[in-house]
């Protein structure tokens, strides 16, 4: 079996404490299914847009190779609407990477289809059910006040 070999990266980020972080806010009231679904999508948009926060790839002790993932934890969280649509107006008011799922993606066929189910809404008026961003802890805190941790 060929294996792949793990690029040397130009600096390692430090064990914690990290100075940014990505946090996930849900809507409560979700089915299971949907919170993970939510929180997949979210996370892997904010790793599509800071790249740097990918680490290396793993590799376990016979040489198999697998996939690189988000270097530092994803803070996931729960809310009402209102504090989603707070989350996401201080997110972006802040210039945050922020991503958005709605309530009519859970109806939608693909990625087109989301996007122009996002684009046919004003941003006021989505029907949030995930947002998440990234930025320095203590602004990132501020920004998801309203919601508290997932149980």
């Amino acid at each position: 079996m060929e294996t792949m070999q793990v690029p040397p990266q130009e600096s390692d980020e430090p064990g914690p404490p990290w100075p940014t972080k990505i946090a996930v806010v849900l809507r409560e009231g979700l089915l299971p299914w949907q919170e993970l679904n939510v929180t997949a999508f979210l996370s892997s948009a904010v790793a599509a847009a800071v790249p740097e926060l990918i680490g290396r790839p793993y590799e376990d002790a016979d040489g198999t190779a697998y996939l690189a993932m988000i270097r530092q934890p994803v803070l996931v969280m729960t809310g009402s609407a209102d504090v989603l649509a707070a989350v996401r107006l201080r997110s972006l008011q802040r210039g945050f990477p922020t991503s958005v799922f709605t309530a009519d993606l859970f109806a939608t066929g693909g990625d087109a289809e989301n996007r122009a189910a996002v684009r046919a809404v004003p941003g006021a008026d989505l029907d949030l059910v995930g947002i998440a961003l990234h930025g320095p802890k203590n602004a990132v805190d501020k920004v998801v006040k309203g919601a508290r941790m997932h149980p």
